[in-house]
């Protein structure tokens, strides 16, 4: 069984969906035409390009590539975490990149090596997709955890240093923004795979049901997916917290003000 393929002329009747809320949305007072215009595009224009590439990467199935594309997600996610943390490239660029990649590439390996293991370990079909939706996931953990730890951080500042005049530590003093981050950063994660199954069928696993994977298989996938994600972004988000201490911090454990971008 093939995945049907939707033509030229069913994608325009698709893009006319967009009209209904775009009416509505004019309709409240809400002016995003130019916005929302803007995001279809770019979608359309970064996905074709995407799958141009990704046909021939699959065909070359090259590890130099393969290995080349993944640095590349790897970091423009790097810069998207830190932009819409609030915090400056500059100062926490190789840390944010050190936690996930070395989570993302833990996870993946672990999964195409040690559970699927397919004939090539570098196969682009395995680790590309499976790369990308663990670093989706984790992308998102850690722009939560970055941005709940540092505006915690910035709104308790008083606290914080009560507990430094106290005799705490660095790590002492900041340890209840930090526990409270990592759960903000894992709550969408661990809410998802309780639900999952009973409120929603996730991408994945629609994704390879439409293809004609057995349903079964399909839910072995989405099981072995979605624990990756979760463990990427757990490791992901613990390292590159404690990494970035050392950064926005001075000698004398006071924030940094120029690490933050100023919104």
């Amino acid at each position: 069984m093939e995945t049907l393929d939707i033509t030229l002329p069913r994608m325009a009747l698709l893009y006319g969906l967009c009209l209904l809320p775009w009416l509505l949305l004019w309709l409240i007072g809400l002016r995003l035409s130019r916005d929302i215009g803007i995001s279809i595009l770019r979608m359309t224009v970064q996905l074709s390009l995407v799958g141009i590439y990704l046909k021939a990467l699959f065909d070359l199935n090259n590890p130099w590539l393969n290995g080349l594309w993944i640095l590349l997600m790897l970091m423009v996610a790097d810069l998207s975490i830190l932009q819409r943390a609030g915090l400056k490239v500059r100062y926490f660029f190789l840390a944010t990149l050190t936690a996930i990649a070395s989570s993302v590439i833990f996870s993946t390996a672990y999964l195409v090596m040690l559970v699927i293991q397919p004939a090539l370990y570098y196969d682009a079909r395995y680790i590309v997709p499976l790369a990308g939706m663990i670093l989706g996931n984790c992308l998102q953990g850690n722009v939560i955890a970055l941005e709940r730890f540092y505006s915690a951080l910035r709104k308790n500042e008083q606290e914080y240093e009560t507990f430094l005049m106290l005799g705490a530590t660095r790590w002492e003093a900041v340890r209840p923004y930090f526990r409270a981050a990592i759960k903000a950063a894992l709550n969408p994660t661990i809410a998802g795979m309780a639900t999952m199954g009973l409120v929603s069928l996730p991408g994945m696993m629609t994704g390879q049901i439409l293809g004609g994977s057995e349903p079964w298989i399909a839910v072995k996938y989405q099981i072995a997916i979605m624990i990756c994600i979760f463990a990427s972004t757990a490791i992901a988000s613990i390292i590159n917290l404690r990494l970035s201490l050392n950064i926005a911090f001075d000698a004398f454990d006071v924030l940094k003000t120029e690490v933050i971008e100023k919104r």
